[in-house]
């Protein structure tokens, strides 16, 4: 697993953020190309993990010339995206400033959030877009009951064997991140969750997943990555007690279908010390796969 935190140069895809539209008498209009944002900091801010082009993702701007055209067009004060929570429309936030071009502002900007029923905080993140939505599809994500925690966590502690730990270990369990949440709409819950243990004082083992139920308790993992992390690992000065905190964990952001297949994607963030990474994960013939990773740089420290 590429850990969220110690790399910092990804491939991006080149992506267009707007078209010419139609010429008329008044004006030249301008298409703008749907965008996915993460709202994090509290739902103080946006940071675009991905633009939408012909139902694909495509990297958001990084150099100085195009993150200025972009906000241009997409951070004008007043301007209003849809707040995503559970894979549906559920509120908004609204543009108050840009911070590109500002120090560690990176891509972001300040927003204000308003919903009567999402508080995003901490580690409880949502997205925001202007991709179409199908307006009957209902938001589904919720903490997980104690029996649907018991059951997922015999799989957890599966899968941190499997991967070469303890038995010991895996005794005590600690999550980040435990969501239930509905990838096909249909009223059966799914979950994603993001969990660690400490095998020793000098290591932690991280994991995060995906896990599909296709009936009542008939739960399965359909996905999952584990790494293995010590203090020789971590950069900048960090402890190991950061990744208790979540830095350096991959962590669900919400779901969002974007290309209308009927299955809502998953976004996830690793925050690291400069920036964010931000993926994508897609259901395809029956098996999920990342799609997409993209870096956000802010500033060094």
């Amino acid at each position: 697993m590429k850990l969220t935190f110690y790399g910092m140069t990804l491939g991006f895809l080149a992506a267009a953020f707007f078209v010419p539209g139609a010429v008329n008498a008044q004006k030249k209009a301008v298409t703008v190309t749907p965008v996915i944002f993460v709202v994090w900091n509290d739902g103080k801010w946006i940071d675009p993990i991905a633009v939408v082009s012909n139902g694909k993702l495509a990297a958001a701007p990084e150099d100085d010339t195009q993150l200025k055209v972009f906000g241009t067009r997409y951070y004008k004060p007043r301007s209003s995206y849809p707040l995503i929570f559970g894979g549906a429309a559920d509120g908004s936030v609204t543009v108050v400033k840009s911070n590109i071009g500002s120090e560690c502002g990176g891509p972001s900007a300040d927003v204000t959030l308003k919903s009567t029923k999402v508080k995003p905080v901490g580690l409880v993140m949502a997205l925001a877009s202007n991709v179409k939505l199908k307006p009957e599809v209902s938001g589904y994500r919720r903490r997980p009951t104690s029996d649907e925690r018991t059951e997922i966590e015999k799989l957890v502690r599966g899968q941190f064997t499997k991967n070469g730990a303890s038995a010991e270990s895996v005794k005590v369990l600690r999550f980040q991140n435990f969501t239930a949440v509905d990838f096909e709409a249909d009223g059966s819950p799914d979950f994603i969750g993001s969990y660690w243990i400490a095998p020793t004082t000098t290591e932690r083992r991280l994991l995060f997943f995906i896990a599909e139920q296709k009936a009542p308790g008939d739960i399965k993992i359909a996905y999952s990555e584990h790494s293995v992390i010590t203090p020789d690992d971590i950069m900048s000065g960090g402890e190991l007690k950061d990744l208790e905190d979540g830095r350096g964990a991959e962590l669900l952001i919400d779901l969002l279908d974007y290309d209308n297949d009927g299955v809502r994607e998953i976004f996830t963030i690793g925050q690291a010390y400069e920036g964010n990474n931000y993926y994508a994960y897609k259901r395809e013939n029956g098996k999920w796969t990342r799609v997409f990773e993209t870096y956000n740089y802010r500033c060094a420290f």
